[in-house]
């Protein structure tokens, strides 16, 4: 079972053996169509489309109250899983284009939907391209299966919850996005700039190397270095939109470090109340 990481050789040896759904992730927020139009141009064969707003997100409230991506309910996303022909029994395997963050979304909620046999291409769609492994194009045919959500309400986070957790010290809250976001420099996705008092900054795209995921021990390390010996229960992760913030918790999880847990309305639903207290700097 492969449960953070899965390398292009050994996707490619399951595929052989059918016993893999491989789920395809690539979006952009500068262009939500371009991610549908690059699988059905080429990708890894027999992989599905999950568009992150469609699919792994549900629709935005006009008070933007949860945020840019809220998550679907777990039965809403489980009538999704089903319709790709995904059941609770198969390894399922996500890739994107990118730095892994969308995919390590897919990851996040199967996991909290209680499916552990998941998995995120390490090196993802580039890595699979420059080995010259098989691709195919159009959109695959599924046969509809049955997925049946065991959620786990503890891996989630709300905002009365994170308020709470920042007054008290009870947890430590980190925060995915780019140093300058996190200072409230430079905000172009949400109107309000900053982030949640008391939050420590690890920026997400500190866990690659050459578009793969750093050693675990390394990992482990720098995670270490901002958690101290906290358990994993203790931190919550968070960032714009509950989106990058997944691909910190797979890096703290693939390190060895423990599953830790999500604000999934991030900051785009914490300054959408303007009553909730603002960092800067």
């Amino acid at each position: 079972m492969y449960r953070t990481l899965i390398s292009t050789a050994e996707l490619a040896a399951a595929l052989g053996m059918g016993n893999v759904a491989v789920v395809d992730c690539r979006f952009s927020l500068a262009d939500k169509s371009a991610g549908r139009s690059a699988h059905a141009a080429s990708h890894i064969p027999g992989a599905v489309y999950a568009h992150l707003d469609e699919d792994l997100a549900a629709p935005v409230a006009p008070d933007r109250k949860g945020g840019r991506h809220p998550l679907p309910t777990p039965e809403e996303f489980a009538r999704t899983l089903s319709g790709w022909g995904i059941d609770n029994e198969i390894q399922i395997v996500a890739y994107d284009d990118g730095p892994g963050a969308m995919a390590a979304r897919f990851w996040w909620m199967l996991r909290w939907l209680g499916h552990d046999a998941v998995a995120v291409l390490d090196g993802g769609w580039a890595a699979w391209q420059a080995e010259n492994r098989p691709v195919e194009s159009g959109v695959p045919a599924v046969t509809p299966a049955r997925f049946v959500p065991r959620p786990r309400p503890e891996m989630i986070v709300n905002a009365d919850k994170a308020l709470q957790y920042t007054a008290s010290g009870g947890a430590l809250l980190i925060d995915a996005r780019a140093a300058d976001r996190y200072r409230g420099e430079n905000e172009t996705l949400d109107p309000v700039g900053g982030h949640i008092p008391g939050a420590s900054n690890y920026f997400y795209g500190q866990n690659l190397s050459d578009g793969r995921f750093r050693k675990r021990e390394a990992l482990a390390q720098d995670f270490r270095s901002l958690i101290g010996q906290r358990p994993a229960s203790e931190i919550v992760h968070y960032c714009g939109s509950g989106v990058t913030a997944c691909h910190n918790l797979l890096a703290m999880e693939h390190a060895g470090l423990g599953l830790a847990r999500l604000y999934p309305g991030s900051w785009s639903d914490w300054s959408s109340d303007p009553s909730r207290p603002r960092g800067r700097g």
